[in-house]
């Protein structure tokens, strides 16, 4: 079977094998039923259309020709390796370093992986996701995610 895309086949195969890994990964979690799902239901979903979406991308990778194979291109390194590290970063400090603190520190580092940076642009999103998030998760979800950093004595 010749592949007549290289960037639909990788890209259908890379979307169906973590569709199918995050649907195994979902039945550890109990699905519930339609009218009450479980915390397992909404990931198997997901997982499942990604991996449909996988499928669909991979058939027509293998079916449709396109012109000169369409090639990968060049990988990208800088804005993927700063844009995972932002987000480790990020995992990390949430908890010592509080939600006022981690975003704006994970806005301005993954801010870095472009080729076009501004202040103004940057300190605006600073503001706005920070608020939001604070707006949805804490004051909206009522979740418990730390909002000032724990040495301050401020907490959640």
């Amino acid at each position: 079977m010749k592949i007549k895309s290289q960037r639909d086949f990788w890209s259908g195969l890379m979307f169906l094998v973590v569709g199918v890994v995050f649907a195994v990964g979902a039945t550890n979690y109990s699905m519930g039923v339609s009218a009450r799902p479980g915390p397992g239901y909404f990931p198997l979903l997901l997982s499942i259309i990604m991996g449909v979406l996988g499928a669909i991308i991979l058939f027509k990778a293998l079916t449709i020709e396109k012109e000169g194979g369409d090639p990968i291109g060049h990988v990208a390194w800088r804005p993927l390796l700063i844009i995972v590290a932002a987000i480790a970063m990020f995992g990390f400090a949430l908890p010592r370093l509080g939600m006022v603190i981690s975003i704006p520190l994970l806005i301005v580092v993954t801010s870095l992986a472009g080729d076009e940076f501004h202040w103004k642009g940057v300190l605006l999103n600073v503001v706005v996701l920070t608020a939001g998030s604070w707006a949805i998760f804490i004051l909206g979800l009522k979740l418990t995610i730390p909002l000032w950093p724990t040495i301050m004595g401020l907490g959640a």
